[in-house]
C-alpha cells in the first residue's frame, strides 16, 4: 500500500480520491472470490481518510512524515464532481457484497476526527442520491443505517431533513417519490427520524412536511414499517445502541403524545406578541392532529399483523418489537406533560393521549410483541391520569368459567366449542320463575339505570 499511497501523493485531489475508490473495488472484488466475508483492515481505511475525506495522515504511517504534502482539499466544486463519481460507481457496480463493502469502507464510523468529514460526505451523497434517484447508494444507506450506532443514524435523518424539508419550500415531494424505489431505505429512514423527533420539546416536534411524508407513506402501505424485520435474520436479544427492527415504538409515541406536544407548543413571537403566521417548518395544531388520527389508525392496523409474522418466525411472546422500558419512558413522558398542562386547559387532550395509549398497549399485548406482564403495566400507568379505557386494558379480561363447569352442549356466546364436545344443541327452556306483580302501597324494589 505504501508505494500505491506515494503515487497518490503526485496526483490532484479529487484524481486520487476516484483513483483510490476503484483501486478499493479491484482490491475487495479479487478478496470476496476467495473469502465470503473479507475484513476491512486499516490500510484501505487510512487510504480513504487520507485521499477522499481529506484527513492528515497518521503519524505512524510508513512515509508519512517527509513524504508526505499537506493535504489536499476538494473545493465545492471537486466535492460536487467527487458525489457525482460515487454515485455513478455505486450505480455502475453489478454485485451487491462489492458495493456494500465499499460503502461500509467509506462510511462505517471509525471514533476518529475523519468522522465528522466522513458523515458530512455521507449526507450529501445520499442527499444527492435522492435527488437523482440512485436506488443503490440508497439501498447502501439502508443497510448502513441498520449497522451503524444510532447517533450516526440521527445525523443522516438530520441531513436530510434540513434538505428536503428545510431549506428549500416544496423540495419534500422529491423524497417522498423515493417510497416505489427503495421501500427498504424509507422504513430505516422513518425509524431515524422517531428517533430524532421524539417531541421533547417544540424543537424535536417534527415539521409538518416530514409527518405529512410519513403518514403517506405508512397509509399506503402499512407494512412498509415492517420490511427490515421481515427480511433480517433475528435473534431474540437486540444490540443495545443501534436503531430498532421497526419503527413502532417511535410511531406509537408520535401518535399518543401529539395531542399533548401541540397543545404545549407556543405561537411564535414577533415583536413581543404572538404572531398569526406559523414559524417554518410547524403547523397549526389543527393541520397536525388529523394526520396523526390517521397515523394511528395505521399503526393499530401494523400491529394487528404482527402475530402472524412474529408466530411464522416462532419469535412470538419472544422478541419485544416495543420494548417495554420504551412504553415506560412514554408513560413518563405523558405524566410530565399532563402536569405541566393545566388538567381544565388541556383535559380533552390528555384524555385522547390516553385513549391512543391504552389502544396501541392492548393490540401490541394481544399481537405478543410487548414483553411485560399487567401487573408491570398496572404499576407503570398508576402515575398516569385515570382514563376509563386505559383501566381496563391494565386490568385485564373478564376471566369467563371453565368449560368443565359448563353442562354439555352449552358454551358460553364469545367461545367457540372446544374439540370433543358433540355439535351445540339448542338450550334448554328455563323453569318458569313466578312473575312479580306490582302490589298497591309496597315500594318496587328496582330501580333503573340511568
Amino acid at each position: 500500500m505504501s508505494d500505491f499511497r506515494l503515487s497518490l501523493l503526485r496526483r490532484d485531489a479529487l484524481s486520487a480520491a476516484k483513483e483510490v475508490l476503484y483501486h478499493l473495488d479491484i482490491f475487495f472484488s479479487s478478496q470476496l472470490q476467495s473469502v465470503p466475508l473479507p475484513i476491512v483492515d486499516k490500510g484501505p481505511v487510512e487510504l480513504l481518510e487520507e485521499f477522499v475525506f481529506q484527513a492528515p495522515p497518521s503519524k505512524d504511517r510508513p512515509g508519512s512524515a517527509p513524504a508526505a504534502s499537506p493535504a489536499k482539499r476538494l473545493n465545492s466544486l471537486q466535492e460536487l464532481q467527487l458525489l457525482e463519481i460515487m454515485c455513478n460507481y455505486f450505480q455502475e457496480q453489478s454485485k451487491d457484497s462489492v458495493r456494500q463493502i465499499i460503502f461500509s469502507s467509506l462510511f462505517s464510523p471509525q471514533g476518529n476526527k475523519a468522522d465528522d468529514c466522513r458523515m458530512a460526505l455521507l449526507g450529501k451523497l445520499v442527499s444527492m442520491a435522492v435527488a437523482v434517484c440512485r436506488v443503490p447508494v440508497l439501498e447502501c444507506a439502508a443497510s448502513w443505517l441498520q449497522r451503524t450506532p444510532t447517533v450516526y443514524c440521527v445525523r443522516l435523518a438530520q441531513a436530510l431533513v434540513d434538505d428536503y424539508c428545510s431549506l428549500v419550500p416544496g423540495s419534500v415531494q422529491t423524497l417522498k417519490q423515493i417510497f416505489s424505489a427503495s421501500p427498504r431505505f424509507c422504513c430505516q429512514f422513518i425509524t431515524s427520524v422517531t428517533v430524532l423527533y421524539d417531541m421533547s420539546s417544540d424543537e424535536l416536534i417534527p415539521p409538518a412536511d416530514l409527518l405529512e411524508m410519513v403518514v403517506s407513506w405508512i397509509f399506503e402501505d402499512p407494512r412498509l414499517i415492517l420490511i427490515t424485520f421481515l427480511n433480517t435474520p433475528i435473534a431474540t436479544s437486540l444490540p443495545i445502541g443501534f436503531l430498532e427492527l421497526t419503527p413502532l415504538s417511535g410511531l406509537i409515541r408520535w401518535c399518543v403524545k401529539a395531542p399533548l406536544a401541540y397543545k404545549r407548543r407556543k405561537p411564535p413571537l414577533a415583536n413581543g406578541h404572538p404572531e398569526g403566521k406559523q414559524a417554518k417548518g410547524s403547523a397549526p395544531e389543527s393541520d397536525c392532529q388529523p394526520l396523526c388520527s390517521k397515523l394511528h389508525l395505521s399503526v393499530l392496523q401494523v400491529l394487528m399483523l404482527l402475530q402472524g409474522h412474529l408466530t411464522e418466525k416462532n419469535l412470538y411472546g419472544r422478541l419485544g418489537l416495543v420494548p417495554f422500558d420504551h412504553v415506560v419512558a412514554l408513560v413518563d413522558d405523558i405524566s410530565r406533560l399532563s402536569d405541566e398542562l393545566n388538567p381544565l386547559y388541556a383535559s380533552q387532550e390528555v384524555e385522547l393521549a390516553l385513549d391512543r395509549l391504552a389502544q396501541a398497549l392492548q393490540v401490541v399485548m394481544a399481537a405478543g410483541a410487548l414483553l411485560c406482564t399487567r401487573e408491570d403495566l398496572r404499576t407503570v400507568c398508576s402515575r398516569l391520569p385515570h382514563n376509563n379505557l386505559l383501566q381496563l386494558v391494565v386490568s385485564g379480561p373478564v376471566q369467563q368459567p371453565s368449560h368443565a363447569a359448563l353442562p354439555p352442549g352449552f358454551y358460553p356466546p364469545i367461545h367457540t366449542p372446544p374439540l370433543g364436545y358433540p355439535a351445540h344443541t339448542a338450550i334448554p327452556a328455563l323453569p318458569a320463575h313466578p312473575v312479580q306483580t306490582f302490589i298497591p302501597g309496597m315500594a318496587f324494589p328496582y330501580r333503573p339505570i340511568h
